[in-house]
C-alpha cells in the first residue's frame, strides 16, 4: 500500500501534549484557555496549555512538567480528550497540521494559582456557554467543540 505524499508518516509528527483546564472534571462549568505571547504568527491566538514531549518522557509526564512550567501549577489528569469520527485525527491523538500530533487530557488544579510564565500573556476561565467566545488556535477549534460535546448536560426525561 502505498502512502499518501500530502500526508507525513505518524512517526514524523512530533507528539505534543496539552489540558483542558476544568473547575471540575464530572461537570465543568469553567475552561481555562491561554493566549499566546510567541511566536508572532500566533501571539494572541488562545490555546490550551501544554507542550512538546521530550525523549524519554510519557506524554502524561511531559505535561505535568509543561503545566508546571507554563503555569506554575499542579493538576489531576482526567479522561482524555480523544478526536471524535470526522475530524483530523489518526492513532495517536489530534492531527494538528502536518506536523505535530496532540494529545488532550481534562485536568484540575490540585496545587497553585495559574499565572502566564512562559509564552502566554494572559489567562481567562471561560465560563460554560462562552468556550468559544476567544479566537482559538485554528487547530484548538474542533477540541473546544468536542468538549462542549462531552460536558454538555443531558436533558431531563419528560
Amino acid at each position: 500500500m502505498a502512502s499518501d505524499p500530502a500526508q507525513p508518516d505518524r512517526a514524523s509528527r512530533v507528539l505534543v501534549v496539552a489540558a483542558a483546564v476544568v473547575d471540575d472534571l464530572d461537570t465543568p462549568t469553567s475552561l481555562l484557555a491561554a493566549r499566546r505571547s510567541v511566536p508572532v504568527s500566533l501571539a494572541g491566538r488562545w490555546e490550551f496549555p501544554g507542550g512538546k514531549v521530550d525523549p524519554g518522557e510519557g506524554p502524561e509526564e511531559a505535561l505535568h512538567r509543561e503545566l508546571r512550567e507554563e503555569l506554575g501549577v499542579r493538576v489531576r489528569l482526567g479522561a482524555e480528550v480523544v478526536a471524535p469520527a470526522g475530524e483530523p485525527r489518526d492513532r495517536v491523538g489530534w492531527v494538528l497540521g502536518e506536523t505535530y500530533v496532540m494529545r488532550v487530557w481534562l485536568a484540575v488544579l490540585v496545587d497553585g494559582t495559574p499565572e502566564p510564565l512562559v509564552e502566554h500573556d494572559r489567562l481567562v476561565w471561560l465560563p460554560r456557554g462562552a468556550w468559544h467566545s476567544v479566537p482559538w488556535l485554528d487547530a484548538d477549534v474542533p477540541i473546544v467543540d468536542a468538549l462542549v460535546s462531552l460536558t454538555s448536560p443531558v436533558a431531563d426525561p419528560l
